[in-house]
């Protein structure tokens, strides 16, 4: 077990280089056009695993972006750019590879530390098969157990005051506007020219804390099940996107699943960790 900084911060780059290179070498087939390509340092390693396949493979596949990071990732890797407001009408990616900050029992994921959640969101349900590549330390029993920074949303910054308002009504612990740079005014400036709000909630309900549990999940007593969460909040006048990723894999329904059909962990013990939602 690592014992320094420094022998930690090896071996999280170790574990997610790990992670991405199964998950490349399971789900990027050689028959396979189109791939999504998330945001995050996790996605680094995925490019390069994609990357050292060869162009021999590579070649005949075009990869779409969700933001400026994996844009810039992509082209120094000498891969085919495209973007996915491009995608033809009625086609799908063949598979769409991305991060998380945060990842519960049931696959539910928390996006957005990046500021990129929109465009995530929008590449991931745009795949026929979402996976989910992450290192140990985002392996929650809940959302909000390890990531306590909050749920990021993504907000019409004339809107924020009300939203924040909303937000403190619903039991979140203290939302704040995300800041900008250190060192600069302001609120951090998304790719879509909206703010990020990250809004602390106490962990989120499963199902079968619901279901067995007796708990409602419906906020009354300040604790919250995702998807009901997850609807509140999109509903919220002012709210672009949010970053809780839930509800249906793509092995459930044939387009627009959020959550991943599989996510891969690089563990600290040098494994990789696959897991699937619960049927």
């Amino acid at each position: 077990m690592a014992t320094t900084a420094e022998e930690q911060a090896k071996l999280v780059e170790t574990s997610k280089r790990l992670a991405a290179y199964q998950a490349v070498k399971d789900y990027l087939l050689p028959e396979y056009t189109r791939v999504g390509i998330g945001s995050g340092s996790t996605v680094v390693y995925v490019v390069d695993a994609i990357a050292a396949l060869g162009p021999e493979v590579t070649s005949k596949m075009v990869f779409y972006p969700t933001g400026s990071q994996s844009e810039e990732l992509i082209e120094a890797a000498g891969l085919n750019l495209q973007y996915i407001s491009k995608l033809p009408a009625g086609q799908q990616l063949d598979v769409a590879f991305d991060g998380a900050d945060e990842v519960d029992d049931d696959l539910n994921l928390i996006k957005g530390g990046g500021a990129c959640l929109w465009q995530e969101k929008i590449v991931a349900t745009s795949a026929k098969r979402f996976i989910c590549v992450a290192d140990f330390r985002k392996l929650s029993p809940r959302l909000g157990t390890a990531w306590k920074k909050g749920i990021p949303i993504e907000v019409l910054p004339m809107a924020a005051p009300r939203v924040l308002d909303e937000l403190r009504r619903m039991g979140s612990q203290n939302p704040r506007i995300r800041p900008g740079l250190p060192g600069k005014a302001g609120a951090t400036v998304t790719d879509n020219g909206m703010w990020i709000i990250d809004a602390p909630f106490a962990p989120l309900l499963l199902p079968k804390d619901t279901e067995s549990g007796g708990q409602a999940g419906d906020g009354s007593n300040g604790l919250w099940a995702v998807d009901v969460l997850a609807d509140a909040l999109i509903k919220i006048p002012g709210v672009a996107e949010i970053g809780l990723f839930y509800g249906k894999n793509g092995l459930q329904v044939a387009s627009g699943a959020q959550k991943p059909v599989a996510a891969y962990f690089g563990m600290a013990d040098g494994t990789v960790e696959v897991r699937s939602p619960p049927s």
